[in-house]
């Protein structure tokens, strides 16, 4: 049992030495020896808990997807009232400065990955239908309370709200715009899909 733990420590350390490199250089640009130096390690010691690196890199898109859904449940959970839960939810996929941005950073720097790796690609799919769902039930539950009188279906909406995030998030990373600007453009979308008007949302 011993040995299973201090395998599953190791295999942690490498993916969070695997995450700096990305972060350090971009994933397309991060080396075998980068990961291991980061890690304290050699290069032969991180072939050993991951002969190939490309399932490292899907252990570190793994555990930035967990991360994220994790970081937004526990905003949306926090907040009260459905306008005030959707609104969390947007702004919970913003890549504010801090943990946010820096997970939000890997995951962008990983998702050309989606195109040539099975397993990255059927996660990124799962985590996105993972946040649509979440999307989905915010609007339905705030469209069943009489608050939300939404212009097209909840499901339709809800990929919509992901699918902007994911192109303002590059706004944000590539410094074209800052967080709350952002944000902002999300809640004003918000505002108009729900048909909630500004002095109901401060009510």
């Amino acid at each position: 049992m011993a040995r299973r733990r201090d395998q599953a420590a190791r295999r942690s350390q490498l993916v969070d030495a695997a995450g700096r490199a990305i972060l350090d250089r971009g994933a397309a640009n991060a080396r075998l020896r980068d990961i291991a130096d980061l890690a304290g390690l050699t290069p032969a010691s991180v072939l050993y808990y991951y002969p190939d690196i490309q399932e490292l890199l899907a252990a570190v898109f793994e555990k930035g997807t967990e991360t994220y859904l994790v970081h937004r449940r526990r905003e949306v959970e926090a907040a009260e009232g459905h306008w005030d839960r959707l609104a969390a939810c947007i702004r919970s996929g913003v890549p504010y400065p801090g943990e946010r941005e820096t997970t939000s950073r890997i995951l962008y720097e990983l998702v050309p990955l989606t195109f040539r790796h099975e397993v990255i690609a059927a996660r990124q799919q799962e985590f996105f239908d993972q946040q649509t769902g979440l999307y989905r039930q915010l609007l339905e539950e705030g469209t069943a309370a009489g608050e939300f009188d939404l212009v097209a279906p909840a499901p339709f909406l809800a990929r919509a709200f992901v699918a902007l995030e994911d192109g303002y998030g590059i706004e944000v990373l590539a410094g074209s715009a800052p967080a709350a600007e952002i944000e902002e453009r999300l809640l004003q979308h918000a505002r108009l899909v729900t048909a909630v008007p500004r002095a109901v949302e401060r009510g």
